[in-house]
């Protein structure tokens, strides 16, 4: 489901860098920080979805809550509009950039009702008056396709389904008539069957709405559905971004290789090849060169040394990896041993 045309970015991620200060439960800091997001760029194209792909761990939910303002970065700048954010309260940023979160169990407070959830943000934001609270909650609930909408607004968190949790959650984060939605998971912990009918939903809200959307998801599979814009992350960092056909059809980087090859497909007729080794590294002290190369079986000697450019492709696809920069030498091109590499056990990769 791609968008016709590309407009301009709504907004921007450009350098974000997000460490956490680790803590000894007796000593307390420790200097040490874990590096859960590092120098990211990233823009969303107005009315377009672009989809943030990576196994647990990879930065996904940190980048998506910095962008929310949820977190506040360590280093890097966030633009709306191509303008930074000095001097915009955090109300009034709220009101354009809304977040979805992954468990729709724990996200709405099971002691009020539909319409108490829906109804809070237009009192709090002035975008409703009490006399038109009612109408505006049964507008929200038909866009999420919740109707009888009268009915669905009595009702409690408990005595929903956990599709309709979220669509309800989706329905709150409207209320603001945000122009950006930041969806972290929001199907992960769905019902299979129940998925595509909120990944629909999202597709809908653009088509209908114009919505800017960020999709984050370790559903490769789902990015490729939904979005038009697919950026892998791997341990705090871009690896591969470009249109969503080009980097599932044609992978340039390893790590997203391994994803595809993990990924469910229902034309497989052999095992999946798991083309890799190891596992995610410790974030607090992260891998010199490129964070992948332990786990790579095509790392050479300089993914181990220095950091690998960002190679563009063409077509927009973009990849920061050794094996697109053609002027190595003989030396760092020479392959890493497994010791090297720091060989760990056999791959168990978080399935997408």
């Amino acid at each position: 489901m791609t968008a016709a045309t590309v407009k301009a970015p709504v907004l921007e991620a450009r350098g974000l860098t997000k460490h956490f200060p680790v803590r000894h439960a007796r000593l307390g800091a420790t200097g040490a920080v874990v590096h859960a997001v590092d120098n990211v760029t990233l823009a969303l194209p107005g009315s377009g979805i672009t989809a943030v792909v990576g196994e647990s761990g990879s930065g996904k939910s940190t980048l998506a809550r910095m962008l929310a303002r949820l977190l506040q970065p360590t280093s890097g700048a966030i633009l709306l509009d191509g303008a930074g954010l000095r001097g915009q309260t955090r109300r009034a940023y709220a009101r354009q950039v809304q977040l979805v979160l992954q468990d729709p169990f724990s996200s709405l407070n099971p002691v009020h009702s539909v319409r108490y959830h829906l109804a809070r943000p237009l009192k709090v934001h002035g975008l409703a008056g009490e006399a038109d609270l009612d109408t505006a909650v049964s507008e929200l609930l038909a866009r999420v396709a919740l109707t009888p909408a009268d009915q669905f607004a009595r009702k409690f968190p408990h005595e929903l389904s956990g599709g309709q949790r979220q669509r309800v959650a989706i329905a709150r984060a409207l209320a603001t008539r945000p122009r950006v939605l930041l969806a972290d998971e929001p199907v992960s912990m769905l019902d299979v069957s129940i998925r595509l009918g909120l990944l629909n939903l999202l597709a809908d809200l653009r088509q209908r709405d114009g919505l800017t959307i960020l999709y984050v998801t370790h559903d490769i599979a789902s990015a490729r559905y939904l979005a038009d814009t697919i950026t892998v992350m791997y341990a705090g960092q871009v690896i591969e971004s470009g249109p969503a056909p080009i980097v599932t059809d044609s992978p340039s980087h390893p790590y997203t290789q391994l994803l595809l090859s993990a990924a469910p497909d229902p034309d497989r007729t052999q095992p999946p090849s798991m083309l890799g080794r190891g596992a995610p590294p410790n974030l607090i002290h992260p891998p010199g060169g490129c964070r992948f190369h332990p786990r790579c079986p095509l790392a050479m000697r300089v993914c181990a040394e220095q950091v690998p450019p960002v190679a563009d492709l063409g077509n927009g696809q973009t990849c920061a990896c050794w094996l697109h920069v053609p002027d190595r030498t003989e030396e760092q091109s020479r392959p890493l041993s497994a010791d090297q590499a720091g060989k760990g056990a056999a791959m168990t990769p978080n399935s997408p």
